[in-house]
C-alpha cells in the first residue's frame, strides 16, 4: 500500500514526512523497499518493520571512511567492498550493513539493489546510539542465521574506535566470542587485514 501524496509545502518537518510511511497492515517485505518511491534513503526492513536512519554523526563518518578505504586496499580481487547496501535474508529481513565485502560475481546489474547473503564474506556494523540494539543483537543475529561468515562491530569507546571481530560458529548457527581490537585492527579472516584504528579525525 502506498503512502498518501501530499504536497510539498504541507509538510512542516522531518517528523512530519516520517509520518507518512504507512507500512501495510501485514508487515513490508524486502521487495517493498524497491517499490516504495517515498522511503528515505538507506531505509531497511528489519522483522517486517521499516527502520529509518537518523542524520550520521562524524564517528561513524569517519569509521567508515576509514574501514572502506583499507579494505578496497587490501582485499583480493574477487571480493568487492559495498558501502551501505542491502542484503536480502528473509521475505521480512532486508537490513543495510555499513561494510559489506561481497563476491564480485554476484555484483553484475548496475541497477542492483540487493544481494543475497550467500554472497557476503564479512558484514561490519558501525554502533551509534540509536542503533545500538539492532547493531549489537539484533542485526547480528539475522547475519548468523543467513550464513555470513564474519562480522565486525566497530564501536567508540572516548576518542577510540574499538572493533570486535565475530567468526560463525557452524555447529551453533552463532557468532563466537570476538575477538578485541584497539588501536590496531589486524586479522586474517575472512581476509588479511591490518587497519590503523588510531588517529581518525587526522584521516
Amino acid at each position: 500500500m502506498s503512502a498518501p501524496t501530499v504536497p510539498e509545502k504541507s509538510v512542516s518537518s522531518r517528523a512530519d514526512q516520517w509520518s507518512l510511511i504507512q507500512p501495510p497492515p501485514e508487515g513490508c517485505t524486502a521487495d517493498d523497499l524497491d517499490r516504495r518511491p517515498d522511503l528515505p534513503p538507506h531505509t531497511e526492513l528489519i522483522d517486517g518493520s521499516l527502520v529509518l536512519v537518523s542524520p550520521q554523526k562524524l564517528f561513524p563518518m569517519l569509521v567508515l571512511k576509514l574501514l572502506e578505504r583499507e579494505l578496497d586496499r587490501q582485499v583480493p580481487e574477487h571480493l568487492l567492498v559495498a558501502r551501505e547496501f542491502s542484503v536480502k535474508l528473509a521475505k521480512r529481513q532486508r537490513p543495510e550493513p555499513d561494510l559489506l565485502l561481497v563476491r564480485t560475481d554476484a555484483l553484475d546489474e548496475f541497477d542492483q539493489t540487493w544481494v543475497l547473503p550467500s554472497a557476503v564474506q564479512l558484514a561490519v556494523e558501525v554502533v551509534s546510539p540509536e542503533s545500538e540494539i539492532r547493531d549489537r543483537e539484533r542485526k547480528p543475529e539475522l547475519y548468523a542465521r543467513a550464513g555470513i561468515p564474519h562480522f565486525w562491530r566497530v564501536e567508540q569507546d572516548g576518542d577510540e574506535a574499538v572493533a570486535y571481530v565475530h567468526g560463525l560458529d557452524p555447529a551453533s548457527g552463532r557468532y563466537g566470542r570476538p575477538s578485541i581490537h584497539r588501536g590496531v585492527l589486524k586479522t586474517t579472516v575472512p581476509v588479511d587485514t591490518e587497519i590503523d584504528l588510531a588517529g581518525l579525525r587526522g584521516r
